[in-house]
Order: C-alpha cells, then structure tokens, then sequence
C-alpha cells in the first residue's frame, strides 16, 4: 500500500510498517488501522516518522501511535530509542511543551449526587486556576526558589504546602528528574518561569470533570479505586513558557553547531555524550520539574475549590491522585534491544510510558496490574483510563498513544466552527464548558479530533495498553 510517497506494509493487527529505504538507518512502524493508512491527512505525519529514522544511533525503529499527527520535526505520537553511547538526543522529539502531562483526582462523588453542585464547583476552579495565554500565578519565584523548583520538582509543591508525600507516590519518576541544572537554562526562560507556576495555559490544555460510564476490568479498576458514576477529575498541561523557551533556546544551538546533516532541518539534534546534548538534557530536566511542581499546584487548588464548595476536607471527599503521566520528555531507559539489555534515550513525543504489571518504576500498590495510562478524548464525547500491559515493552519501548491527535490543524478548526455556539453545543449535550477565549472553544471542538474509541481500540489490539474504564465530560475549563 502507498500513500502518497509513502510506502506502507502492512505487519500486523492495525501496524504498518515503512521499510527500511535510503538514509533511513530503521524501518519505521505505525500502529494505524486500514481507514488511516489509506486517508491523505495521514501523509505528512509519515513523512516527519521516516524523517526521524534517520536518527544517528536510533534503534530497532522510529514508531507512531495511533493518534499521530504533524508536529515540529517529529510527528505528534512520535517515539524512538536512540543509544546512550552513540546516538542523538533530538529537542524536536520531546517538544515544545517540556513534560506536558495528564493527572488524573478520583473523588468519592457519584455523577448523581454531584451534578446538582457542578456549575458552582466548576465555576469556583475557573475562579482559582489562572487559565489561558500567557496567563500567570500567584506565586513569584525568586532565584533561590526557581532553582529549587528546578531541582526538585513536585517535591518542591509539596514542601511548600501543595499536597503530601501520598501525592509524588503516583506520579512518573515521583514528580522529580535527576541532573537538572539551574545553570543550564537561560536568563529569557527563567523570567519566564518565575511567574507561571499554578496556570493552565491554553490550546489543548484543560481541566475536565468526567464520571466513569463503564468500567471493562473491574479488577483493575478496585486496585485503581475507580467505581461506576464515580465524578474524577483530570487535566492536562506541561511547562508553561518556561519549557517552550528551554526548547527554543537549544534549538537555535543546535542550528549553530549542525554536527549533522538530515532530512528535515527541524530534527535538528546532538550527540548525548557531546557536552551541549548533556547540557540540553539538563535543562529539559529542569522544564519536567517545573511541570511537575505546576500540576501538583494546581491539584492543591482543585482539591481547594472542592473544599470550598463542599465544606469537606479532602480526605472526606476521597481525593486522591490516580496518576500523573508525561507526554513531550526524553528519559534514560534500559529496553530489550534485539535480546540484549542497552541504555536508551526514549523520546516521548506526544506519547506517554504504558509500563505493564512487574515494572519496577510504578507504584507498588499498582504492580500486579500495570500503571494507570490517561488517553484524554475531546471535550464533547469521552476519554479513558488504561493499563500497561507487556506487548508496549516488545512493540513500542513501553509507550502508548497520549490522546486522540488532531483530526483538523488549529485553522482548519477555526474555519469550520466559524459560525457556531461551541459552548451553547456543548451544553445541549450536557456538558458545561467555561473557557477564557472562544477561539480556543472553535480550536478545540469536538470534531477537530479523532474519535477516542477507534484510537483505543487500535491500543488494545496492539496489546499497548488495556483498557479499565471510560468516562464522559460533565464539565470542562479551557484557556
């Protein structure tokens, strides 16, 4: 099968394959079913993934999710290994938004009980959580405490008063990377910092009050402490310009160094082992745990609002992290490379970790089942909460899709919903949605994105991830 210049073999349940061809050093493979394969908006995504198998030292093959589509350099749902020893880190394969990420509150409210409160609740997170573009917090780091946010991550929330230990427990890498460096992020980026932590953001960012419609293990979903019509809260946002500008700064030194031809200027990258890779790796660990330290603020300030409406602790209303998971970040990782045990430098794109049962890098209380994994839908139909499961460690480096990837660019979206209430749509259908920018409502509308449930099933086919239960928007904040 071709599409357009892209020759696809078809290796698998929903899994093709583009052979291994010219500069290409792998064969890339993409976890898509026929209809996608065939469709011509897959195109250029394909193009970015063959791109990305030119990667020095990249290994065994460049991989797509399900929910891949066009991004800077790699594509959106874009993942490779690269050695440690010989291979490349790339700032276009982690992404702009350093550790964007998904953390997911259960609570013990039942739909039933709770929808008489929902507008009220959602209206006091509007009021506490800053949202939208350039949007900033109440708190103003100093140097001394920007450093320590960069060093420590969500530890660093927590110690200040923003949750308990209980919180980092379920969290990737327990909220914190290792290696970060103060000294390796520019003057521009930490003035940009000093002031977002505790924000949103805007774009694809949110906060959604969902209930769990169905449950499909109800094993997993005891050891998660999910129950049907439970309300649980999730939201999705990174680094703030703090990250976007760590990535834009080793991008133009990257450009200036060029050690390396390749086919898109944007893949732009460095050795690991050269000093400016190390330096690069450094900071980028220094925008994840700023990302960390800001989704546990904002889990401080939801669980706030609650109390405030509810007049309840949070202990009282069972609000507790499920799970925190990272999408845009590139970490050291041992995988099974053609039998043998390497170190690699997994990059994330869009894509987020699918540890299955046994991984010690889970929290325990999940290990005999696998990590919790968030795959947001849209704001207008459903998302889900999986379970690693072992086929991710064979087919993917432990990775499964993020979400359901853009079915319609920005643009695109804005252009069809040109005339159209989104929110008034939305609320005919049930769902309250509060958001700072109608642009962002007409961006952001249902049908800019893939359907979740053809984009899950794909997962499990694949044996990425399981899925434990689904849930369906009551209400939802945007920027």
């Amino acid at each position: 099968m071709a599409v357009g210049t892209i020759e696809l073999k078809k290796v698998g349940e929903s899994l093709f394959e583009i052979p291994k061809k010219g500069k290409m050093r792998v064969p890339a493979r993409v976890f898509i079913d026929e209809r996608m394969a065939s469709s011509s908006e897959t195109q250029e995504s394909l193009v970015q993934l063959r791109n990305v198998a030119c990667l020095p030292g990249i290994k065994k093959w460049a991989i797509g999710m399900p929910d891949i589509h066009y991004g800077y350099g790699f594509p959106i749902g874009g993942v490779a290994a690269t050695s440690v020893d010989n291979g490349v880190v790339s700032p276009g394969g982690v992404g702009y938004d350093i550790n964007c990420g998904v953390r997911a509150i259960l609570t013990n409210f039942t739909r039933e009980e709770f929808k008489k409160h929902l507008e009220k609740v959602l209206r006091e997170i509007y009021r506490t959580v800053p949202a939208g573009v350039g949007s900033t917090g109440i708190i103003n780091l100093n140097k001394k405490e920007h450093k320590r946010v960069v060093e420590k991550g969500a530890e660093w929330a927590v110690e200040k008063g923003y949750g308990d230990e209980e919180d980092l427990i379920y969290c990737e890498n327990k909220g914190c990377l290792g290696g970060a460096d103060f000294a390796d992020i520019s003057n521009e980026a930490r003035e940009r910092g000093k002031d977002q932590l505790g924000t949103l953001g805007a774009g694809n960012h949110f906060l959604e009050i969902s209930y769990v419609s169905q449950i499909f293990n109800p094993g997993a979903a005891e050891v998660f402490g999910i129950f049907q019509d439970q309300v649980i809260i999730m939201f999705h946002t990174g680094s703030r310009g703090f990250g976007y500008q760590i990535c834009d700064d080793y991008l133009r030194k990257l450009r200036e160094k060029r050690m390396f031809e390749l086919p898109d200027p944007q893949l732009v990258s460095i050795y690991i082992s050269d000093p400016l890779g190390k330096a690069y790796l450094s900071a980028m660990k220094g925008a994840a745990n700023y990302a960390w330290a800001n989704r546990q603020i904002i889990t401080r300030m939801v669980r706030d609002s609650f109390r405030n409406v509810f007049k309840l602790s949070p202990s009282e209303m069972g609000m507790r992290v499920l799970y925190d998971v990272s999408h845009n970040i590139a970490r050291i990782e041992e995988h099974d490379i053609n039998g043998r045990k390497e170190k690699v430098c997994v990059h994330r794109k869009g894509a987020t970790r699918s540890f299955p049962a046994g991984s010690p890098d889970i929290p325990p209380e999940y290990s005999g089942i696998g990590q919790p994994v968030l795959i947001p839908g849209d704001m207008g139909r459903s998302s889900y909460i999986l379970r690693g499961l072992s086929g991710s460690m064979e087919k993917s480096f432990g990775t499964t899709c993020h979400g359901a990837g853009r079915a319609l660019s920005r643009r695109q979206a804005v252009k069809r919903a040109k005339s159209r209430d989104i929110a008034g749509e939305l609320e005919k259908k049930g769902i309250l949605v509060l958001s700072v920018s109608k642009k962002t409502l007409k961006e952001e509308m249902p049908e800019a994105y893939k359907d979740v449930d053809e984009i899950v099933k794909i997962v499990e086919e694949n044996d990425l991830a399981g899925r434990v239960a689904k849930l369906i928007p009551m209400g939802v904040m945007k920027g």
